[in-house]
């Protein structure tokens, strides 16, 4: 009997598509992965195992079976996106436990393009933090459990690396695809404004939030980013020679960036000079503010998505987080901070086609109860590891995670490719390139 546990969603999907499987043998053996792994992991907050199976059968009784690209394909969904009859409880006490009455648009596109949801995932209280921990559950790295799978899109990210699904929906208003990707060993890309819908929360964190794909390869990742812009995302025609500039310098003042990672991001420039492309180092020009701007943005996003709910039944951490942004939400709602970040940085663009940092500044804190400890030490956490992703939310770029070496530990690092508006195929070919030349291990060795 052939495994479809393990397999890529294009391998899935045409298998399908061919009736060389079906949808729910597909769907019942990740289901049967889930119940069996995930007690270890906490990718989940709902399995929608029943429901799951019955939507199976409704893609092998498509008309349209043939065409779909993500036919039969188990996804899992970051549980602050609408999933039509369950509950979006953004992993809060404070939410409704009221089932949803419509699909958010991304889902309805996966499925419309033939995937089944399997279930929601754990996410940090209002999708806040890099770490995902809670009362509805914790999601654990799946290459190192006494880790933080990172967040907020931690438990879709726990989900693909355990091999619980091929792929998994989330979205990144700070970094929250490319941390948790660069932890657990995925292939993500947080597209530029407007190519995919957002629609996350009240207003998209001041349009710094996009939705976006997890998964195990870059054929993946380019198949579903083209499902959720409703238009192909192509590879190029032919390969072309890119300007690349390496920086491992944090935007943020202050904070390090350690070995590991500092490696990982000069071994993949060397890779990618060996490829023909032009690779030279030069630190984009961040301001001395960029701290500070990262900061009030953050928190006045939260202040804006914590209106709704009593926040009484916020945790103490949330609360402090939305008080302190809500000083800052009308200087946030202008847009001019951002504008002069993209207008300071627009000169680098021009002379560089894409930006090679390292992913993270170091590995991921310890798998704890973030939720329970203190405003200050969460901030503090957060920023010493993830200092390199939020300059491009604040400038609405397209910035992906990319898989590249290993800690000492075993668990994956990652690079970050950054480009300007309109070039996802590009950091797409970019990254497919690196996978060719230096494939990764796609999931972690849990069995």
């Amino acid at each position: 009997m052939t495994s479809w546990v393990g397999r890529t969603a294009a391998e899935i999907a045409a298998a399908v598509r061919e009736k060389r499987a079906t949808p729910r043998e597909v769907v019942a053996e990740h289901l049967s992965r889930i119940e069996r792994l995930d007690g270890r992991v906490g990718a989940f907050r709902v399995v929608r195992a029943e429901a799951a199976l019955a939507e199976a059968d409704e893609v092998a009784s498509r008309a349209d079976l043939a065409e779909l690209p993500l036919a039969g394909v188990p996804v899992a969904v970051k549980d602050n996106l609408a999933v039509r009859g369950e509950s979006m409880r953004v992993g809060s006490a404070a939410t409704p436990d009221a089932p949803a009455a419509e699909d958010h648009v991304t889902v309805a596109r996966l499925r419309a393009a033939g995937a089944v949801v399997v279930g929601l995932t754990n996410v940090p209280e209002l999708c806040v933090f890099g770490t995902t921990e809670g009362v509805h559950g914790t999601a654990r790295n799946p290459w190192d459990t006494s880790r933080t799978a990172g967040g907020s899109s931690g438990g879709s990210a726990a989900a693909v690396a355990a091999g619980l699904v091929p792929l998994a929906l989330g979205n990144d208003g700070m970094g929250s695809l490319r941390i948790p990707a660069a932890n657990c060993g995925l292939v993500t890309i947080k597209p530029g404004s407007g190519v995919v819908p957002a629609g996350i929360g009240d207003g998209d964190w001041f349009g710094m939030s996009e939705n976006g794909p997890l998964a195990t390869t870059v054929e993946d990742t380019r198949l579903m980013l083209s499902v959720l812009a409703g238009t192909e995302v192509a590879a190029p025609a032919a390969p072309e020679t890119y300007r690349i500039a390496v920086s491992l310098r944090s935007p943020i003042a202050g904070v390090t960036i350690s070995k590991p990672y500092a490696s990982a991001a000069r071994e993949a420039a060397a890779l990618l000079m060996k490829a023909g492309h032009q690779v030279r180092r030069a630190d984009p020009p961040y301001p001395m503010s960029l701290g500070v701007t990262s900061l009030t943005h953050w928190t006045a996003g939260t202040s804006v998505d914590a209106r709704g709910v009593d926040t009484a039944l916020l945790t103490r951490r949330t609360r402090v987080h939305a008080a302190v942004g809500r000083r800052f939400v009308g200087r946030a709602r202008t847009g001019e901070d951002r504008e002069r970040l993209r207008t300071r940085l627009e000169p680098f663009f021009a002379e560089h086609d894409v930006l090679l940092t390292p992913a993270l500044a170091r590995r991921s804190p310890r798998s704890v109860p973030w939720h329970e400890r203190g405003w200050l030490r969460n901030v503090l956490a957060n920023t010493n590891y993830s200092p390199l992703t939020p300059p491009w939310n604040l400038t609405g770029w397209p910035a992906m995670a990319v898989p590249f070496g290993t800690l000492p530990s075993g668990a994956p690092t990652a690079v970050q490719l950054v480009g300007r508006p309109g070039s996802e195929a590009a950091l797409l070919a970019l990254a497919e390139t690196v996978e060719q030349l230096r494939p990764w291990r796609r999931t972690a060795p849990l069995d």
